[in-house]
Parts: C-alpha cells; sequence; structure tokens
C-alpha cells in the first residue's frame, strides 16, 4: 500500500531507518528461540495424513477475524478435519467454491447457554475471538475476550471437545496491571482449569496484516515492525499468516505435556519449520458477513 507524502508518511520513513540501524541491538531483546519448533523434523504431509484418517471435526471462533480468516484457509488447504464448523454471531457468505461445505452455527454471545449444542460433537476447537477497548470500551472488551471466550470454551468441553487452541497475546498475565494483559492472563488460567487433554496458548506479538480499511496510526504500527522484522526475527512481531499456520501445523503433533504455551518465537520457528502441503486457497478476505 502506497502512502501519501503526508507527515506521516515521511515520519514513518525516518522510523524505518532507525529500526534498521539499531536492529542488531534490540534484537537482543527476542524470545529464546525454542530447540523444539526450530529442529522439528517430522513430515508435515505424513501427519496430515494420519490426522486425516481420524475424521475428526472442529470449530472455529472469531473466523470473521484476521486471524480466524488465515486460520480457516489454512485448514481448508490441508484437508485435514472432516468437518468444519464456523461459530459466531453473523452468518458469512463465500465467494469462492471451497467454502461452499463449511458449516455454520449463528449464536448470541449474550445467552450461550441457548446454543450449546453448536458446541457439541467436536473434536478440536479454535479460539480467535477478541476485540479492543477502543471500540467497545473496558465492559465490552472484558465480556468479549473474557466472558465469551471461557463461556465457549466451558461449553466445548462439556459437548465433548478434547484439544483446544486459544489465540492469547504476548505479555499475557494474570497478575498484569495492565488490563488488557491480565484479561488475556485469567481467561488462560481459567480454561487451563478446565481440564481439556490437550490445550495450547499462543502468544503473538503486533500481528502484520494489511487491512483493507486501517487508520494512519496503525499503519504506522505495521510498518514500524515490520521493517524491524524484515532485518531480523524478533519477538515484537508476526505475520498473521505464519500464526494461522502454526495453529493449524501443531494441532497435528503430540505435546508430552497438556498444556503447552508457544510464545512469540515459538509461534515463528513453528509456522516456518512446518510448512504444510495443503493447497494454496483464494486470500482469506473473499467473504464478506451478512447484513
Amino acid at each position: 500500500m502506497k502512502f501519501p507524502d503526508t507527515a506521516v508518511g515521511k515520519a514513518t520513513g525516518l522510523l524505518t531507518v532507525v529500526i534498521i540501524v539499531f536492529a542488531a541491538v534490540l534484537h537482543y531483546f527476542d524470545d529464546a528461540a525454542s530447540v523444539k519448533y526450530s529442529s522439528m523434523a517430522e513430515d508435515m504431509k505424513t501427519l496430515e495424513g494420519n490426522f486425516r484418517q481420524h475424521n475428526k471435526s472442529c470449530f472455529i471462533l472469531g473466523a470473521s477475524g484476521e486471524t480466524g480468516r488465515e486460520l480457516l484457509r489454512d485448514l481448508l488447504g490441508r484437508n485435514i478435519f472432516s468437518k468444519i464448523t464456523l461459530i459466531g454471531r453473523r452468518q458469512l457468505t463465500f465467494e469462492d467454491k471451497a467454502y461452499e461445505n463449511l458449516l455454520q452455527e449463528v449464536v448470541d454471545f449474550e445467552k450461550l447457554e441457548d446454543y450449546a449444542a453448536a458446541f457439541q460433537g467436536h473434536d478440536v476447537g479454535y479460539c480467535c475471538l477478541g476485540t479492543t477497548r477502543a471500540k467497545v470500551g473496558t465492559e465490552g472488551f472484558i465480556r468479549v475476550d473474557h466472558d465469551y471466550v471461557l463461556k465457549s470454551a466451558e461449553l466445548a468441553k462439556t459437548g465433548g471437545c478434547t484439544q483446544f487452541h486459544l489465540e492469547s497475546s504476548r505479555g499475557a498475565d494474570k497478575n498484569s496491571n495492565f488490563l488488557y494483559l491480565k484479561v488475556k492472563g485469567q481467561v488462560e488460567a481459567e480454561i487451563e482449569a478446565l481440564g481439556f487433554d490437550r490445550y495450547a496458548i499462543y502468544r503473538p506479538g503486533v500481528l502484520l496484516v494489511d487491512r483493507q480499511e486501517s487508520r494512519p496510526a496503525e499503519w504506522m504500527i505495521r510498518k514500524f515492525f515490520g521493517a524491524f522484522s524484515a532485518v531480523c526475527s524478533t519477538s515484537m512481531s508476526i505475520p498473521i499468516q505464519a500464526v494461522a499456520k502454526a495453529m493449524a501445523s501443531n494441532t497435528l503433533l503430540q505435546p508430552e505435556q497438556k498444556t503447552e504455551i508457544l510464545e512469540n518465537s515459538d509461534i515463528t520457528n513453528l509456522g516456518k519449520s512446518a510448512g504444510g502441503g495443503g493447497e494454496m486457497l483464494p486470500t482469506s478476505t473473499d467473504f464478506k458477513i451478512k447484513q
């Protein structure tokens, strides 16, 4: 995207130069690389084939969001699930035939107990649900990122789901003084207490994604971290496609512990090393929310 030659654009260019100059110094603050994921040697196509034979089903919460869209696209390309269900507050319409066999459950998140059936019969659950205080205020943020997420996990566990994957945030900590990180940390811990057979938490940094509509401030932030990522690996940012690919690939693995936390560097390494043998589908933005 070409940004107009304005003061904002010039400032962004200056920031980019500064980032490149000091990249080596800032690299010191990266997360420690995980040997587990950076040295992973499993054949992804073999793992996908084995997983496919079990005819498992899954659901995705937040498929209309940036990460959810990419995750859906990646899962469809791999074709590892016999059934994929989207659970959300709006019906989604798709322009590509690759999406025609999806099932959709429209729910009222304020009355999730009334929609327990939507969460029954799934083997794997993916949660990419989330919002911001800027959009819905403090109470709305807590309701979405904590209440909706936790209640969905509870219904999924009751409905027979054994494997749950949660997109969280770098720095999530239930004891944090920052509301955003505290809420993320609290919901992580409360879902762990539900006792899924397998529970994976993903803590990405700043998500690098080109939105169709964006404010100049958001554009500057993405350019800032995008330029930094171009010169070195960083724990502060990650392409959104890498997060989705890591979530899908990690589903196929067999960790030693029931609960695992993947920090930004783990997600990056898993996304790179795991690859994926699935067919490349059209861009995941090829759908609209039915009004």
